[in-house]
């Protein structure tokens, strides 16, 4: 595990409402360069959230997104641009570690 080589990737979250909308923003962002690889999750989670005064439930879609810290601005600016929710979840999470090989694709992939 290279703590080093992570220190500076990402891995963002973010949940869409369709499986099509999906794959329309892991295409755009991968595309892009934006971002080496995005994770679908095909079974939806249920979210449960407070939105304009009132608790509501909702079956989304969770994307998990590989990235470098440098592409974050980028990718949030694309992500809004093409998600139709207000105000889309964009989570941004560090990583500690990882395979070297993993990481350095990773890395080369968003250049």
């Amino acid at each position: 595990m290279n703590r080093a080589e992570a220190k500076n990737k990402r891995i963002v979250l973010v949940t869409c409402p369709s499986v099509a909308l999906a794959r329309k923003i892991a295409r755009a962002v991968v595309g892009k360069r934006l971002a080496a690889c995005v994770n679908i999750m095909l079974s939806p989670v249920e979210s449960l959230y407070t939105w304009k005064g009132k608790v509501e439930r909702a079956r989304e879609y969770l994307l998990m997104i590989k990235t470098t810290a440098k592409r974050l601005n980028e990718l949030e600016r694309e992500v809004k641009r093409l998600h139709r929710y207000d105000v889309p979840e964009f989570l941004v999470l560090p990583v500690v570690g990882g395979s070297t090989q993993y990481l350095g694709w990773l890395a080369h992939s968003v250049k």
